[in-house]
This record gives C-alpha cells, structure tokens and sequence, in this order.
C-alpha cells in the first residue's frame, strides 16, 4: 500500500535532498570532481581499451595502462606544444614591458588630459595601491602555490580513477544491474549503454569543436599578422570547452597581448575576429556539433554553469554540461522524472514542413468527404 504524502512535504524532502547534495559536493570536491571528470575518460577511452583487450589479446590491465597511457601522452604532446609558444612570448617578454610601458604613459597623458588629473597625483595613486598589492603578495603567492599543488593533484587523481573505472567496469557494471530488481535490469542496462554513447559523442564533438574554432582563430589572426597568431588561437579554442565564459577570458587575455605587441588598432580587430567566431561558434558549430549530443536548453545550461563555478570552480563549470545531459537521460528513462526531463530539454519545435503536410492532409480528408455527398 502506497501512502501519497500531501505535496508541502514532498517539495519540502526534495529542496532538502537538493540542499544536502549540494552540501556534500562542497564537502567532496577533492574526491568527487576528478572522479567525475574521470568517468567521462573512461567512457571516451573505453573504445580503445576494448579494441586493445580483444584485437591484441591482452590481460585487461595491461590494456587499460597502455590506454591510460597513450592518454597521458597526448596530453603530453598538447602540453609540450604550448610549453614551445609559450617559449618564445617568454624570449619577447622585455618587448611586451617596453609596449606596455608606452601604452601607460599614453594612458597618464590622456587621462590628465581628458579628466584634468595631473601625473604626479596618478602616480602617487598607483603607489598607495601598489603598496597595497605587495601587502597582500604574500597571501596570493600562497594561493598561487595551493591551486597549483591542487591541479597536480587533480590530474592524478583524475588518471588513477580512469584507471580503476576502466579496469573494474565489468565488476562495475554488474553491481549497477544487481542493484535493481529483474523487470528494470533492461531499462538500466540500455540507459547506460544511452550514457556511454551520449558522452563519447559529447566529448568527441567538443574536440572537433575546439579544433575548427582553433584553425578559425589561427587563420584569421595570422591573416591579420597578430603576433602568437598559433599560441592565441590555441587558447581561444581551449578556453572556448568551457561554455559561455571561456571564450570571454581568451578575448580578454588576446586583446591584451594583441594591444601590447601591435597597438589598439590591431587589438580592435582581434575583438572583431572574436566576435565573429564566436557568432559561427554558437550559432552553427554549437548546435551542429554538440548542441545535437546534449540537448539542454540554454536557461538550465547557464544555471548549471554558475552553480557548477560555485561548487567546483572551472572544474564544475566544465562537467555540469555532460552530466545534466546524463541527468536528463535518466530522468526520461525513470516513471515520475519525465517532467524533469522536459525541464532540462529543448522545446519542441514543430517543423514547417510538417504543419504544410498537416494541413493538406486535413484539405484532402474534407475533399474526399465531399465527394460521396456530390455523387449522391
């Protein structure tokens, strides 16, 4: 006998469920965001370690560390191409200052022209805050060295649980299906398969996503003869995996580099070229590519963004895309979630096409209505 609890009191245990995930997210960031992070690595690698496994007859751990470790040397290689670019932005260093220096000094002039605030008493302004920033120096070194002990940490914890997951997904996987009871075990053993091919296509399309903004940007800013036209345009389209706000910080972060080697002028054009990327982005590459894979609405997509930088940072806001998708996937497949579902989907959107052969369908049941009463 099933006892139907008033509506008060199950909106009432749902916000509490919510406030209590959330507070163990929080909590578990440290253990959950690279675990997380690694299930959508295994689900890209599985493939691989699969076609390692049964093509070469390997045991299975030889085979998930050769894939774990053609991984790690892929990233590797990205790694080492930056470190090359970044190379010689290091070597033009004392070029950039000298710029910069320049660019200031413009910027003094034109203040003091402009709002009559002489340069003695801007210089004296940026000592008070320049005094400030080295009272607190200390306390950002230190919070530089944390987050970066805290990277390295992350990405070990991130391989060593693609690793397990891709060693025990059998063992896994048998535990997911022995945790229902018989009549759900083929619902849960197609809504995993659905997640797996989901993720890899997720993954697949934000790579070749990342590449063709990548080639855009590195064409249009070597046409435009922008120093680090290769390094920016790189930048643009890594930063551009993480939705909404990557894309601002590398503009941010080229129009500043743009402005210190070849001028304001330059650096308006590469604002233009930006925008114009990212108009094709969002408009044909994201929804071809890889709005077609998830299928979030932008409202919940953008909600999940900031939630997911408030719980996990750049780490969060890079994962909650895939895993509302994985989510939505579940709510469909579980009686009582569907509305859930429709929540986080896109609105269906009848085609014209279709409403054209509605209509003439109706038109043509009218005519052959009419027709027997004019024989008779």
């Amino acid at each position: 006998m099933q006892i139907q609890l008033p509506f008060i009191v199950r909106l009432t245990l749902t916000l509490l469920a919510i406030l209590m995930l959330g507070y163990f997210a929080i909590l578990g960031k440290s253990l959950l965001s690279p675990l997380l992070f690694s299930l959508l690595l295994a689900f890209l690698m599985l493939p691989l370690a699969n076609f390692l496994e049964i093509k070469f007859r390997l045991n299975r751990s030889i085979a998930t560390v050769l894939t774990v470790l053609i991984m790690l040397g892929a990233l590797y290689g990205i790694g080492h191409f930056f470190a090359i670019q970044l190379s010689d932005l290091w070597r033009d260093w004392p070029l950039l200052e000298k710029q910069v220096s320049n660019s200031f000094h413009e910027l003094q002039y034109w203040v003091s022209k402009t709002f009559h605030v002489n340069i003695s008493k801007q210089k004296t302004y940026l000592a008070d805050s320049a005094e400030k920033a080295l009272a607190t120096s200390a306390t950002v070194i230190g919070t530089t060295l944390i987050t970066l002990s805290s990277s390295l940490l992350f990405i070990a914890f991130t391989l060593l649980f693609t690793f397990f997951i891709l060693n025990y997904r059998r063992l896994l996987y048998g535990f997911l299906t022995a945790v229902f009871i018989e009549e759900h075990r083929i619902k849960v053993s197609e809504t995993v398969m659905e997640i797996q091919y989901m993720t890899k296509k997720y993954i697949t399309g934000l790579f070749i996503q990342m590449l063709i903004v990548s080639t855009l940007m590195v064409l249009t800013l070597s046409l435009l003869g922008v120093k680090y036209a290769i390094l920016l345009g790189l930048v643009a389209g890594i930063f551009n995996i993480i939705p909404y706000l990557g894309i601002s910080l590398a503009l941010i972060i080229s129009v500043l580099i743009t402005f210190a080697t070849a001028g304001a002028t330059k650096a308006f054009f590469v604002l233009l070229t930006y925008i114009g990327v990212h108009t094709i982005d969002g408009n044909i590459l994201m929804p071809l590519i890889v709005g077609s894979k998830v299928k979030i609405n932008a409202l919940i997509a953008f909600i999940g963004i900031v939630i997911g930088e408030m719980l996990w940072g750049i780490s969060g806001m890079f994962l909650c895309m895939p895993y509302l998708a994985i989510m939505k996937i579940v709510f469909q497949k579980v009686d009582g979630l569907h509305a859930w579902a429709i929540l986080l989907g896109e609105e269906q959107k009848t085609p014209i096409e279709r409403k054209r052969r509605t209509l003439f369908k109706k038109r043509r049941q009218l005519v052959e209505k009419k027709l027997p009463d004019e024989s008779q």
